[in-house]
């Protein structure tokens, strides 16, 4: 096996839920060799899918890594396989995976199309310059359409398809499928139940002038891409062989000008093998993929690093995981260098030297151990403790800060409350542990109540949550109804003048703050803070006291508890003395300040928007947009796909609580709905009332 980076690809497979992402990525690592029976999702046996609820439940909720090779042209390729979920509660799980790939393949359902998920992933893929190949899956299925899913990938997602291959029949007669570099038609055995075997023959009559038609287009589109095809193509498109086309097609893909699209029917195993060819052929090497840019902590300057183990080690910790029998896992993508079994590497963001004691290259959940893993490859380490998702990890000599993970604040809060005395314990640990793996739950205490409230990002979140803490951590808890993660705002400019004094027995605590407050300037989020004090009447080392003050002041508004999204404070001046000032007495101050004049400010409640997307038959259309009306939903659009309609609203989260039950009512169980978080915005003053009116007293209730 050679270790040339060329040889190895880091691949994630994306796509909407039920797409069959699962079953694809099991039928790969069955024609790899890596399992000798082919797990099925449908029976709970999928080897990617190695969490109980994942399997009860037939969905993907963490990103599972592994590692398998596949012969091609003589060689053999190191395949990274990253299988992400595609519901969109665990949306940040695609976002970090697709953060450290190099390539991906985008599953879409020949029945159903690209849907909004898909729109979702994509966009993320966008966002991090990934390059895909597309597969068009269940091509078996009642109602596939393979050119009518190529037709939404161009005008939804506004990318470039660009078919390889095209089916050979469709639905119960899909037999297999016609390579168009080939020229070739590929047909599956019936017999043949494991799709190891397939025939390849002429085209059959009634497909070859269709055949042509598709290779012209594909040539004529990779063609802009590559001199030697275009030239070719302009004199004698016949004389363009099979590797010049393989060339093309691969530059193509690697700049995204075009997406190769393949097609097949995973569940019956046909077209896999044909995938994993594609994937090598076309699909980016680390050595293909730019430097990655970082920033040198020391002077702050843009360093890079090639994907060289000769240069310094520059990794990304992209997942936490809690392994039952090798304790915390940390999954790093590794850019530069080597990172070596019990070496010291050194974390940005702590500033502490970690040891890694245990490397591991994953199979699933099961580990490998590895003596030193180079630039290029995915791994999973043990030892470090103090590793947070999105983290660093780099030679102390060559220090490098790369580019960190944005997540998402969660929108939904419950209240737990351990049933018994053990559980108590328990439960601390627990949430700690599950909050370090999944940077989209948080976890908080209720002063006011003396209850844990959870935070996710919506209701399955917190129902896997919930269900994890029962099987794994052996924790019983009552919770009470899910709460909106509400926020509030000011909207009022206020300058005030605060003066902290207390004199007991002995040295007394003195400050004095003047400043004005306001909403934060536009785009910002959190405490925007500027110092404008003069001639040093506070002393340089108070001034972060009295931020730290107005920032922790910011967790809890005084309208009904829910944290601030955004302020800004302008400290223009203030005393102090020079025996009785200290800076715990400037953030009191600040705190103070901030309760006092917070009414002044005309604060407001906040609360988060969903984009919600339902299918439904014609004849329930006018049923789903009176109920989004009932529930101050406002309606984006709609649209005509495969003989049903598609709604599309923005509804306020808290009018969404039982929605997918209340939709199969309504609709007899016919429709379909998805939604994911949009943004925050005001609460009309007369539901704020009914808000305010209910959240005295206490806010969650178990």
């Amino acid at each position: 096996m050679s270790s040339d980076l060329r040889y190895t690809r880091n691949i994630g497979i994306m796509a909407h839920i039920d797409a069959g992402k699962t079953t694809t990525t099991e039928r790969m690592l069955y024609y790899t060799g890596i399992t000798h029976r082919m797990g099925e999702v449908d029976d709970g046996a999928a080897t990617m899918d190695w969490m109980v609820q994942e399997q009860e439940r037939g969905i993907t909720i963490t990103s599972a890594a592994i590692t398998t090779f596949w012969k091609h042209g003589g060689d053999d390729y190191k395949i990274n396989i990253i299988d992400t979920p595609g519901h969109v509660d665990f949306t940040v799980e695609v976002e970090r995976a697709l953060r450290v790939l190099d390539g991906a393949v985008a599953v879409f359902c020949a029945v159903g199309g690209v849907e909004p998920q898909s729109e979702t992933v994509w966009r993320q893929a966008d966002k991090y310059k990934v390059p895909r190949i597309g597969f068009v899956n269940k091509m078996d299925r009642s109602g596939a359409d393979f050119y009518n899913v190529v037709a939404q990938i161009k005008d939804k997602l506004g990318a470039n398809p660009v078919p390889l291959q095209i089916p050979v029949g469709a639905e119960d007669s899909f037999k297999g499928v016609i390579d168009l570099i080939e020229m070739k038609a590929i047909t599956w055995y019936e017999d043949d139940k494991f799709g190891t075997n397939y025939e390849l023959s002429d085209i059959p009559s009634e497909y070859l002038s269709e055949a042509q038609q598709y290779r012209a287009k594909l040539i004529e589109s990779v063609a802009e891409c590559d001199d030697t095809v275009l030239e070719k193509f302009f004199e004698d498109p016949e004389s363009i062989t099979q590797e010049q086309l393989f060339d093309a097609i691969r530059k193509a893909t690697l700049t995204m000008t075009i997406i190769p699209v393949m097609c097949g029917a995973a569940f019956k195993n046909k077209g896999i093998q044909r995938l994993l060819d594609a994937i090598v052929r076309y699909l980016p090497s680390p050595a293909d993929v730019e430097s990655v840019k970082g920033i040198n902590p020391k002077n702050n300057e843009e360093i890079e690093r090639r994907p060289l183990e000769s240069e310094p080690l520059s990794a990304l910790a992209f997942k936490i995981a809690t392994d039952p029998y090798a304790g915390r896992l940390v999954f790093l993508r590794v850019y530069s260098g080597v990172i070596q079994s019990s070496a010291h590497v050194l974390n940005i963001r702590s500033g502490k030297k970690e040891r890694v004691t245990r490397l591991y290259q994953m199979r699933s959940n099961k580990q490998l151990p590895k003596e030193k893993v180079g630039a290029g490859d995915i791994c999973a380490i043990v030892g470090p403790k103090d590793l947070r998702t999105g983290d660093t990890l780099c030679d102390d000599k060559s220090p490098i800060l790369l580019e960190s993970m944005i997540f998402p604040e969660p929108v939904l809060g419950v209240a737990v409350e351990p049933k018994t005395q053990e559980d108590v314990d328990r439960l601390g640990m627990a949430l700690a542990k599950l909050a370090e793996e999944d940077p989209t739950f948080k976890v908080q205490y209720d002063e006011s109540s003396g209850q844990t409230i959870i935070n996710g990002m919506g209701e399955l979140h917190l129902e896997v949550i919930m269900d994890r803490l029962k099987r794994e951590f052996k924790v019983e808890c009552n919770q009470g109804a899910p709460q909106v993660a509400y926020k509030e705002a000011i909207s009022a400019e206020v300058e005030h003048r605060e003066v902290f004094k207390k004199q007991t027995g002995g040295r007394g605590k003195f400050a004095d703050i003047q400043f004005r407050i306001s909403p934060a300037d536009e785009g910002v989020t959190g405490l925007q803070f500027i110092d404008e004090v003069k001639g040093g009447n506070i002393p340089k080392e108070f001034i972060p006291a009295v931020e730290k003050g107005f920032r922790e002041s910011m967790d809890n508004g005084n309208l009904a508890g829910y944290p601030l999204d955004n302020m800004k404070v302008v400290l223009i001046d203030g005393t102090h003395h020079p025996v009785d000032s200290d800076a715990l007495s400037f953030e009191i101050a600040a705190k103070q300040a901030f309760r006092k004049i917070y009414e002044k400010t005309r604060p407001y409640l906040m609360e988060p928007v969903m984009s919600v997307e339902v299918v439904t038959p014609e004849e329930y259309m006018g049923d789903v947009i009176s109920d989004f009306n009932k529930r101050r939903g406002l309606i984006e659009g709609m649209e005509n796909k495969a003989g049903a309609r598609v709604i599309k609203a923005k509804v306020p989260l808290a009018e969404l609580f039982g929605y997918v039950t209340d939709l199969r009512t309504i609709t007899s169980g016919r429709a379909t709905s998805t939604m994911e978080f949009s943004h925050y915005e005001k609460v009309p003053p007369e539901v704020s009332k009914k808000i305010l009116e209910s959240t005295k007293g206490v806010k969650n209730t178990v």
